[in-house]
C-alpha cells in the first residue's frame, strides 16, 4: 500500500513487485512520489530496459524501480536510501532523469551512483544525494563512496529516478532530506477510514451464501468533499489500486462475507494519490442460536400416546434462539418450508400439531424488527418422543384381615413387572384417576401397602430417561376365599444346637395343605400376615425359625397369580432330655471284681424317660468292673432323644520292675522303674520310716546318702493304692572321730543289713598298707585301736568285698 503524506508526516510502508507487466519498474509506470514521505520499496525484475548507455556510471538496470518526483517549492533535492539488510554485499544504485515530464525525453542521467560498497571498503551500504558532496557521478565498482551531489531544484521541475539493485536481494528505505518540497496527495475528507465500511443484509437470493450487490459509488461524494481535481476509482486489490488497474463500478456483487475493498484517491493535475482501504459487510441478519432439537414426549392430548402426533409450543424455543437478546428487537416466526420462511409467508400458529408423525422439519425466520429485510433462517427439527410401553394388569388379593368388608390390602409393587414388560429403564407410579396420572399428581405414596377395595387404579410407566410416559389400568379385584390353618408334625430339636431353632423343609408341607383344603394351587410361605398378604419377603423352602420351639408362619394360596387364601401353619419343635456332658470315669483294676455305679446324667425329673444302654440294660444307673467306652440313650414322651457317652479308663497301683541303685559314687541315686494303668508319683523313706525325699512326679533321686531306705509309689489317676520296696546304697564316711562324745565315734560301711549283703568283708590297713583291723558290717565297727593302742590322727584305706561281688578300695581320715 503507498501512501502519500504532506511534508512533514513520515510513513513508513512496504511493497513488493512481482508482477512484470505496468509495474514501476518502466518509467512510464513510475510511482509517484508526493508529500516528501519516505518511501518503503523492493525491486524485482527490469520491464525495459531504458537506462544503458544513459549514465556516466558504466551500468543499467538489473533490479529497477523508478520513481517520480514533481517539486513545488525551490530547493534541494536530496535523499538518504538504506537497504534493511545491513550486510555490506546489499549494493544499491541509482540514475536521475530532468527535468522533464515526458519519458520518451529522458536525455542522458544528471545524477548516477554505482558504487560497490564492499569493493570501495565503506562502513556501510548507504548510498544517496548529499549536500556534502560535489560529483554528479560516481563508480563503477570501488569509484567513489555511493553519494553525489544533491540537485538544486526549482518549483514546478519533475525528475525520474532509477532505484536499482544489481547485487543482494534485501528491500529498502528512502528517507528525502533535501529541502524542496512535493506535491500533497488527495485527502479522505471523511477523516476516520473506517466510516467508509458498507454493511448490508443479504437480500440476494440465495438468502444464505453471503452475498450481495453493493453501491460502493456511495462513498465517492463523502471521500471528495470539498477537494477538486480528485478522481476517485475502487478496486479488488491493494495492487490494482496502486497500479490504478481493474477498477470496480456500481452495483457490486462482493466475493466474501467481510471483504476489503480499496479506494484510490488521486489528484488529476499531479498524479498525487492515496488508498483507503473500507470493508463490505454482508449481515446474514439478526444474531441467533441454532435451535436444538425440540422434543416432546407423545402424550394423550389427541386421544393417542402412540401415534407420533402431538402439540408443539413453539415459542418455547424463542428464549434459546435469542440467547438474552432484547425480544423486541427481533422478530420470529415459524414455517412449514424453506420458502416461506424466506418470504413471510404461512407462518404457523404457534401451538403447533405436528403433520408428520414422529419427526417434522420446519424453519425458524428471525428478522430485525427495525429493518425486516434483514433476516436469517434456520430448521428446526420437531421430535415425537416415544412413550414406554405398558400393560393392562389385574391385582386378586385375599380379604384375609378378619372382617368380611370386600377390602383388603394390596401391594402393587408385585405389579410393575407385568405393566412395564420387565424394562429396568423405568419407573412406575400409581394413581386413583387417570386425569393424576396424565398431570402428575396426588400418587399413592405407599404403593406397596395399599388399602383398598376392588376398583381400577392407574399406573404411570414414565422412561428414566426421556420422562416419556404411558398409562395403563389396573384391576384390583378381592377374594374371599379361604384356606385351613395347618400344624405341622413335631420335630425334636437339633443335636449339638439345643436352642429351639431348627431348618424346616417348607416343601415338605405343601402337598398336606392342599390334601387338608382340596386345591392343587402353589403355596408361597411368608413369615408374617403382612408379608404373606402383600406377597412381599417370601420364605425360602429350606427356613430356619426365629422364634423357638414354636413359631408362627403364613401359607399363601395361589390360582394364576390370584390370592385364593391365606393360612397359618404352626411350627412345634420338642426339646432334647436335659443331661449332663459326657464324661470319664476311672476304674482300679486292682478292686476286680467290686463295681463301681454309671449314671444317665438326666438333669430334672428322670422318672418321666426311658433309657437303652449300649450293654442292654434299661435302668437309669448301671454297675459296671471293665474299662470301656459306655452309652445312654434317654428318650422322652415325644420319643425326641439324646445320647450321653460314659467311657470308663482303667487305673490299677504300680508294678516295680527294677529299681537302679548308683551308689558308692560322689552322686549317689535311685531310678525306679514302674509298670501299670496308672498314674505315679514317688516318695524315699528313711530306715525308721521317716520322710527322706518326698512325693515327686520323677522317678529319680539324686544325691542319696549311703543308708537303707524304702522306696513309695502311690497311684494319683484314681487313688488305687501305694506299693513299697527296700533299697540299699552303699557307701562310707570320709572321717570318722572316736573321742567318745557319741557322734561319729566309730567307722563303718554304710548300706549293709541283714538283708542287704550282709557276708561282706571290711580290712582296714594304714597308709603302709599293714592289715590293721578286719570288721563285720554288721558289727558296730572300728574303734580306732590297734592292739589295745590308739591310733594317731592319720589317713587310713580300707579294702570292701561286697557279698555281690563288687569290691572297692578307699581311705578316710582318723581325726582326735
Amino acid at each position: 500500500m503507498f501512501k502519500h503524506l504532506r511534508k512533514g508526516i513520515f510513513v513508513i510502508f512496504f511493497v513488493t513487485f512481482t508482477v512484470q507487466s505496468q509495474q514501476p519498474t518502466d518509467c512510464v509506470d513510475a510511482v509517484v512520489v508526493c508529500g516528501n514521505s519516505e518511501v518503503n520499496l523492493n525491486v524485482n525484475g527490469i520491464g525495459t530496459q531504458e537506462v544503458s548507455g544513459l549514465n556516466s556510471c558504466s551500468s543499467g538496470e538489473n533490479n529497477s524501480l523508478w520513481l517520480k518526483v514533481t517539486v513545488v517549492t525551490d530547493g534541494t533535492l536530496a535523499f538518504t536510501l538504506t537497504p534493511q539488510s545491513t550486510a555490506i554485499t546489499e549494493d544499491y544504485d541509482f540514475f536521475i532523469f530532468g527535468p522533464t515530464q515526458d519519458c520518451s525525453n529522458l536525455g542522458f542521467a544528471i545524477r548516477c551512483s554505482t558504487t560497490n560498497p564492499q569493493a570501495a571498503g565503506q562502513g556501510n551500504n548507504l548510498t544517496g544525494l548529499s549536500t556534502n558532496e560535489t560529483e554528479s557521478s560516481e563508480g563503477p565498482g570501488p569509484d567513489g563512496n555511493s553519494f553525489v551531489s544533491a540537485i538544486n531544484a526549482l518549483a514546478g521541475e519533475t525528475y525520474f529516478i532509477v532505484i536499482d539493485r544489481p547485487v543482494g536481494n534485501s528491500p529498502f528505505s528512502l528517507e528525502w532530506t533535501g529541502t524542496a518540497e512535493f506535491s500533497s496527495p488527495p485527502n479522505n475528507e471523511l477523516g476516520n477510514p473506517q466510516a467508509l465500511n458498507l454493511e448490508k443484509c443479504d437480500t440476494v437470493a440465495p438468502y444464505n451464501d453471503g452475498i450481495t450487490t453493493f453501491d460502493i459509488e456511495a462513498n465517492t461524494n463523502n471521500i471528495i468533499g470539498t477537494q477538486t481535481n480528485v478522481q476517485v476509482t475502487y478496486h479488488e486489490t491493494e495492487s490494482d489500486a496502486n497500479i490504478a488497474i481493474n477498477a470496480i463500478t456500481s452495483p457490486y456483487n462482493n466475493i466474501s462475507t467481510l471483504q476489503e475493498i480499496y479506494a484510490r484517491l488521486t489528484n488529476t493535475v499531479t498524479g498525487c494519490f492515496e488508498i483507503i482501504p473500507f470493508n463490505l459487510t454482508v449481515n446474514s441478519g439478526p444474531n441467533f442460536v441454532t435451535p436444538s432439537d425440540f422434543e416432546v414426549c407423545d402424550n394423550y392430548t389427541d386421544g393417542n400416546a402412540f401415534n407420533g402426533q402431538t402439540t408443539f409450543n413453539l415459542t418455547d424455543k424463542n428464549e434459546e434462539i435469542l440467547e438474552g437478546q432484547d425480544a423486541s428487537s427481533i422478530n420470529i416466526s415459524y414455517h412449514e418450508t424453506l420458502t416461506q420462511a424466506e418470504n413471510n409467508t404461512n407462518a404457523l400458529n404457534n401451538q403447533f400439531y405436528n403433520t408428520t408423525p414422529n419427526e417434522q422439519t420446519i424453519f425458524v425466520r428471525i428478522e430485525d424488527a427495525a429493518n425486516q429485510v434483514c433476516f436469517s433462517t434456520s430448521p428446526l427439527t420437531l421430535r415425537v418422543l416415544e412413550v414406554p410401553l405398558s400393560n393392562n394388569f389385574s391385582l386378586f388379593q385375599c380379604d384375609e384381615d378378619g372382617v368380611s368388608d370386600g377390602i383388603t390390602t394390596f401391594n402393587l409393587l408385585q405389579a410393575v413387572n407385568d405393566i412395564s414388560n420387565g424394562n429396568n429403564n423405568v419407573s412406575t407410579t400409581f394413581f386413583e384417576t387417570f386425569s393424576d396420572a396424565e398431570n402428575d399428581i396426588n400418587a399413592i405414596t405407599s404403593p406397596e401397602n395399599y388399602s383398598s377395595s376392588a376398583q381400577t387404579i392407574f399406573a404411570q410407566v414414565k422412561d428414566n430417561n426421556s420422562l416419556c410416559y404411558s398409562i395403563s389400568e389396573v384391576i384390583l379385584e378381592v377374594s374371599t376365599t379361604q384356606i385351613q390353618d395347618y400344624t405341622a408334625p413335631l420335630v425334636c430339636d437339633e443335636l449339638n444346637s439345643e436352642d429351639g431353632l431348627n431348618t424346616f423343609d417348607l416343601s415338605n408341607y405343601t402337598q398336606d395343605i392342599q390334601d387338608i383344603n382340596g386345591i392343587n394351587f402353589p403355596i408361597i410361605y411368608y413369615e408374617t400376615y403382612e408379608d404373606a398378604l402383600l406377597e412381599q419377603n417370601p420364605l425360602p423352602s429350606i427356613f430356619n425359625n426365629t422364634i423357638p420351639y414354636s413359631q408362627t408362619i403364613f401359607a399363601r394360596a395361589e390360582n394364576n397369580n390370584a390370592c385364593y387364601g391365606i393360612s397359618e401353619v404352626q411350627l412345634n419343635i420338642e426339646p432334647l432330655p436335659n443331661l449332663e456332658n459326657d464324661e470319664t470315669v476311672l476304674y482300679c483294676l486292682n478292686t476286680y471284681p467290686q463295681t463301681i455305679t454309671l449314671n444317665s446324667g438326666v438333669i430334672g425329673n428322670s422318672n418321666t424317660y426311658t433309657y437303652s444302654w449300649s450293654n442292654g440294660e434299661q435302668s437309669e444307673s448301671i454297675q459296671v468292673n471293665e474299662p470301656g467306652t459306655y452309652t445312654v440313650t434317654v428318650i422322652n414322651s415325644m420319643q425326641c432323644s439324646k445320647t450321653r457317652t460314659i467311657t470308663v479308663e482303667a487305673s490299677n497301683i504300680a508294678t516295680i520292675d527294677n529299681i537302679n541303685v548308683v551308689d558308692i559314687s560322689e552322686n549317689n541315686s535311685i531310678t525306679v522303674i514302674t509298670s501299670g494303668e496308672g498314674i505315679y508319683e514317688y516318695a524315699l523313706l528313711n530306715e525308721d520310716g521317716t520322710v527322706y525325699a518326698n512325693y515327686q512326679t520323677s522317678n529319680t533321686f539324686i544325691n542319696i546318702e549311703a543308708g537303707i531306705y524304702t522306696v513309695s509309689i502311690r497311684d494319683t489317676k484314681n487313688d488305687c493304692g501305694i506299693v513299697s520296696e527296700n533299697v540299699a546304697v552303699i557307701g562310707y564316711p570320709k572321717f570318722f572321730t572316736p573321742n567318745g562324745d557319741g557322734y561319729n565315734d566309730k567307722w563303718n560301711i554304710k548300706g549293709i543289713s541283714n538283708i542287704f549283703q550282709p557276708n561282706t568283708k571290711i580290712k582296714i590297713f594304714d597308709r603302709y598298707g599293714k592289715l590293721l583291723k578286719q570288721i563285720n558290717p554288721l558289727g558296730e565297727g572300728w574303734n580306732g585301736f590297734f592292739n589295745g593302742e590308739i591310733m594317731p590322727t592319720d589317713d587310713y584305706w580300707f579294702l570292701v568285698e561286697l557279698q555281690d561281688g563288687r569290691t572297692f578300695r578307699g581311705h578316710f581320715t582318723l581325726k582326735r
